[in-house]
């Protein structure tokens, strides 16, 4: 499975490593993520999702039936 966040469609970058001499040679910057289970009271039931820890920060503002939402309106989620 690709690493991208579920909820806000962050991935992967690329860039350069860059030596002292400038040479330079292609990198990944991969998306910080990580796998967490999430209760959804409306539902009653509990989700697990992949997600990137600014996504986490994002939830712990808002609550987890917000951000749901707003994925399901941008196509993150179906």
């Amino acid at each position: 499975m690709s690493r991208v966040c579920e909820l806000t469609g962050k991935k992967a970058m690329v860039g350069n490593n860059v030596s002292h001499a400038m040479n330079r040679t292609k990198r990944k910057f991969d998306a910080n993520l990580i796998k967490k289970r999430f209760f959804i009271p409306e539902e009653d039931r509990w989700v697990t999702l992949k997600i990137s820890t600014a996504a986490l920060k994002t939830i712990n503002k808002k609550g987890i039936t917000a951000v749901l939402k707003e994925a399901k309106a941008k196509g993150f989620i179906k």
